[in-house]
């Protein structure tokens, strides 16, 4: 594949927030968009630092504290998962609470999953999955995953591969053991839906998440009506189009979109990502309520309670989050955008077709998108690593 936009003398990791690097990393995870297998992008057996800038990690942004919303029904939910499982499937399901099983999901098709999957499942081991996940997720973060999963029935039958692309091809595992006190947490790894959901006490973070979708929506077929992404898509481009020209000429980072554009993807849990675009700082009070709706739309994936918490966290921080984009900002375009902030890192990319047939050129039909805890709170791991020191004493 010809690299049109990384001139030669630019390194691929500089991190530096200018359009040839975005060109030069979306070129160089191209290849890891790809079903077919990982190309050696596991980066698992390094040790886990999160996403940070190239001033390294920010320290003292999470803490151990109670938030008064409840996690019992997650928790109950759980074990009734669990105690549905036959001996073998729980054997190969639940893994220890800071196991790297949590940084080995892949939002591609192909890899070989751990845990136990939806298409092995009776309807009543279905049923006890939904409900975690239902506990877990606000009602529209539920209907968004079963939609995703729907949509890869609807791929399936375009690509008539059903063997490779179906509804039911998703798999659960679980970390530790459901508790009150100790920590856990439960991860959701399929094509185009990863969660990952720890829990401490009643704190919960739900990242890294990734959901997509091609297509995006099903015209036809067993799920034709079923769309997805749509919010997502729109207000971002409608953050963009609020903004003032010179607002939006420190936002956009490049005005033409050539290819995909996520960094954070799989196997991305290292990246050193400096701040680009616009800061927060620097928005009116109604575009602030834009880039929070923007926010809301991907935490509000979470129960509402837990998603409440998540927001204080990110409103902290809120003129110290950056917006950046590529690609146009009509009705018509194509685009990314990414919302970082010390707490926060989202990133909303439209991508070329792979299946049933590839483009070259990114299209509004192959969406993905990342959520992302930056300065080493993915999986919640910064929440973990005090509950251990605490306890060492």
């Amino acid at each position: 594949m010809k690299n049109m936009n990384r001139p030669s003398h630019l390194p691929r990791w500089v991190a530096v927030a200018t359009a040839l690097i975005f060109c030069s990393n979306a070129v160089s995870s191209l290849h890891a968009q790809r079903p077919g297998g990982r190309r050696g992008a596991p980066t698992v057996d390094e040790p886990f630092v999160g996403i940070v800038t190239s001033q390294g990690p920010q320290k003292g942004l999470f803490k151990i504290e109670s938030t008064g919303v409840s996690t019992e029904p997650v928790r109950i939910a759980a074990e009734a998962f669990l105690a549905g499982l036959t001996d073998q499937q729980r054997e190969r399901t639940v893994f220890p609470v800071d196991d790297t099983e949590w940084r080995k999901w892949d939002n591609r098709h192909s890899p070989k999953r751990q845990g136990v999957g939806f298409d092995e499942m009776t309807e009543v081991q279905r049923t006890l999955a939904f409900e975690m996940l239902q506990q877990s997720l606000s009602a529209k973060g539920l209907k968004k995953t079963k939609d995703i999963m729907k949509l890869n029935g609807t791929l399936g039958e375009l690509a008539k591969r059903p063997q490779e692309y179906n509804e039911w091809l998703y798999w659960i595992t679980v970390m530790g053991t459901p508790s009150k006190t100790e920590p856990w947490g439960w991860q959701l790894d399929g094509h185009h839906v990863v969660i990952n959901y720890f829990v401490l006490g009643d704190q919960v973070v739900m990242s890294p998440v990734f959901m997509g979708s091609e297509p995006v929506e099903a015209k036809q077929g067993k799920f034709a009506g079923t769309i997805v992404m749509q919010d997502e898509h729109d207000k971002g481009l409608n953050l963009i189009q609020k903004l003032t020209d010179d607002q939006r000429s420190e936002a956009i980072i490049m005005n033409r979109k050539d290819g995909n554009n996520n960094l954070t993807e799989a196997y991305k849990d290292n990246v050193k990502l400096d701040y680009a675009g616009l800061i927060g700082s620097k928005l009116d009070d109604s575009q602030k309520q834009a880039l929070l709706q923007l926010i809301e739309e991907y935490v509000g994936n979470m129960r509402e309670g837990h998603a409440k918490v998540r927001m204080t966290e990110v409103e902290k921080h809120l003129d110290e989050t950056y917006f950046a984009w590529i690609g146009g900002t009509t009705d018509e375009s194509v685009y990314y955008y990414r919302v970082h902030s010390p707490v926060i890192l989202i990133e909303f990319d439209h991508q070329r077709r792979v299946a049933p047939f590839r483009t070259s050129e990114p299209t509004r039909d192959h969406i993905h998108t990342v959520v992302r805890t930056p300065n080493g709170n993915d999986y919640g791991k910064d929440v973990l690593r005090q509950h251990y020191e605490s306890h060492s004493h």
